[in-house]
């Protein structure tokens, strides 16, 4: 047998699907747990526009790179095509209602929002773990997404906290193994 021991019994052995059928894909991805994040902008106006991220992934330390990718299809893609910077915003648990609202193409989803301008005057929120406020690098065409590729050039974290987390669907809590 590779790899580590599995902890706790399989439910069905693996069968090949066809990735093509994308209901069968999205179950499959599932499985991957991942953290939660607002990935926040300013729009031509100024205004601040931000949406729920889970697609975030440290790149390279050195320089200090991350990428996070954003449908083509977003309420919010227009403001993150012109902007020159955006903020990965790492949510805590409990920000779950957050977390959905910023999901959403709501109008005025910052309505009641805390936030305070990092560089260029993209939105922080003080709530987060971490911030990582990026200078823009890249943009790449993925499949029916638009990746983004940034620099960080400021940050901000905590020394202590646990993460939002998506799995299957739900938001959930971390819970740390002993091992």
């Amino acid at each position: 047998m590779d790899g580590p021991p599995m902890d706790g019994p399989a439910s069905g052995d693996l069968a090949p699907q066809s990735p093509a059928d994308t209901t069968t894909l999205r179950h499959a991805l599932g499985w991957f747990a991942t953290g939660v994040t607002i990935a926040t902008t300013l729009d031509a106006e100024k205004q601040p526009v931000g949406l729920t991220c889970n697609s975030f992934n440290s790149v390279s330390l050195a320089p200090p790179l991350v990428l996070w990718s954003l449908g083509r299809r977003s309420f919010s893609r227009p403001a993150f095509e012109q902007s020159t910077h955006f903020a990965i915003n790492v949510l805590p648990s409990g920000q779950t209602a957050l977390a959905k609202r910023f999901a959403k193409p709501l109008e005025n989803k910052w309505a009641g929002v805390d936030w305070s301008p990092g560089t260029a005057g993209i939105p922080r929120l003080p709530l987060a773990l971490a911030v990582f406020d990026c200078r823009v690098r890249e943009r790449f065409q993925g499949g029916d997404h638009l990746i983004f590729l940034g620099e960080i050039v400021e940050m901000q974290s905590r020394e202590a906290g646990d993460p939002l987390i998506f799995l299957r669907g739900r938001f959930g809590g971390f819970i740390a193994s002993e091992d």
